[in-house]
């Protein structure tokens, strides 16, 4: 699927347009004009002050010709305006863009519109066994999967081919830097890709990672740079912030807050956003105004998709307030899919991704907690951003992965009773992703859009 808007904001910076063409033919035109009906231009502002009664028929062709100008002028103006709206726009879609180094190999294309093709010899990227980062919920073959199929594909774009990552380059962009994933427990997920991707470069000496509430960091020492994730399911203030105990069924997120989490990600140099799955609640959302510590709430309940439209926008507010396109890369994760509903792909009715061990192969599917109404928000809030704001849509290539969730393998918090253990399609997890796997694309589609824009 292709993103679900086209706009130059969204991949490309801010620059003034160069002399245009268009310009020079509107400014050529118009002195071309000036000279050859300089007396018709007189001859009618005499008229306005002498008439000689003569019927206006009797008006002379060059009167005609000038009429004709005056009629078609304003038309040709409009015409040229809007190529030169055009042109400006285009001008500023050439901005090199922060950390740009080049153009992907074959040209521009849609990178997110491919395939999955298997490659057995350069895939997993690395080991779940040599990456101690990894989560006890993502490490899949630790916890029983008894294969691992699910690691042997690669995404391959139709009209080009994926730069391979490459790891040195990252590091060496990072050096001094900060990188920084805003988001929920997918986000998380590719966060710990990307370290995963990076850390065998690091010396283990040299190399830390801490948690401090809902901030987790990666420092790789010898470069003084950092990955880091900072737990902000709603980006705006919420009652589901706590990074550890966050399982409340009645969501509530505060109007206005984004400040709240906003502060911690201040002087970030490469930011990547994502939410969407804990807007999932239902048609409905709650939305506090006021305080949490107002011992009377204002909670107002409105459309999902208007609650994520008021976070989008508080969003591209501080984005703009505070990030500096000029040295800055910001981008956004679109929808991580879920696979909950095994019907959706044709399957049995009360199934789910337990025991799937191939993808959807058709090329148009799109499963049913994927609201596109909420992409479409997206897309409309992006289209009117100042800044520019890189948009992953990696949603429609992770739909066919009904492979790739952890399942039942994986770190259980709380025992299993008889009857899940009995069904374990009950208690299979269809929202995460293994490590290695789908998250590893994710990050090789990021460092594309970072250095090959």
């Amino acid at each position: 699927m292709k993103p679900p808007f086209s706009s130059p904001t969204s991949s490309s910076a801010l620059r003034k347009a160069r002399f245009s063409p268009y310009l020079f033919t509107l400014l050529a035109f118009i002195v071309f004009v000036a000279v050859l009906y300089g007396e018709d231009f007189s001859c009618i502002v005499e008229l306005g002050s002498e008439s000689d009664g003569r019927p206006i028929g009797e008006f002379s062709s060059h009167n005609a010709l000038t009429g004709a100008f005056f009629f078609f002028f304003p038309f040709f103006f409009f015409v040229l305006f809007q190529r030169l709206k055009y042109d400006f726009v285009v001008e500023k879609s050439r901005e090199k863009l922060p950390f740009a180094i080049g153009e992907i190999e074959g040209g521009r294309c849609d990178v997110f519109s491919g395939m999955w093709v298997r490659d057995e010899s350069n895939r997993p990227l690395y080991e779940e066994s040599a990456c101690p980062y990894i989560q006890p919920q993502l490490t899949c073959q630790e916890h029983g999967r008894p294969e691992k199929e699910y690691q042997f594909w690669r995404w391959q774009p139709h009209d080009c081919s994926l730069p391979n990552f490459n790891a040195t380059l990252m590091l060496e962009t990072l050096r001094g830097k900060r990188m920084m994933f805003v988001g929920d427990s997918l986000n998380r997920g590719q966060y710990v890709s990307m370290v995963c991707l990076l850390h065998s470069l690091i010396p283990e000496d040299a190399k830390s990672m801490e948690t401090f509430d809902s901030l987790t960091i990666f420092t790789a020492k010898e470069y003084n740079a950092t990955i880091e994730f900072y737990w902000a399911p709603f980006l705006l203030e919420s009652n589901s912030d706590d990074a550890v105990i966050h399982r409340v069924s009645d969501r509530i997120v505060r109007k206005g807050s984004i400040n709240k989490h906003g502060k911690y990600w201040k002087g970030v140099d490469i930011l990547v956003f994502n939410t969407y799955l804990w807007w999932m609640t239902g048609l409905k959302m709650k939305i506090l105004r006021g305080s949490f510590d107002d011992e009377v709430k204002d909670i107002v309940e409105i459309t999902t998709e208007d609650a994520f439209r008021m976070a989008m926008k508080s969003m591209l507010k501080w984005v703009e307030k505070n990030m500096d396109p000029k040295k800055t890369r910001v981008f956004f994760t679109s929808m991580s899919p879920s696979h909950a509903k095994s019907i959706d792909w044709g399957g049995e009715a009360g199934k789910n991704c337990y025991n799937e061990t191939t993808m959807i192969e058709d090329p148009t599917y799109w499963g049913s907690d994927c609201r596109k109404s909420v992409m479409e928000v997206i897309g409309e809030v992006f289209r009117k951003s100042k800044v520019p704001i890189t948009f992953l849509n990696i949603t429609q290539l992770s739909s066919y992965r009904r492979d790739a969730h952890t399942s039942i393998y994986k770190k259980q918090w709380s025992p299993l009773t008889p009857e899940q253990l009995a069904n374990p399609v009950s208690y299979a997890d269809c929202v995460h992703w293994c490590l290695p796997g789908l998250q590893d694309t994710w990050n090789e589609l990021l460092f594309t859009k970072l250095f090959y824009p």
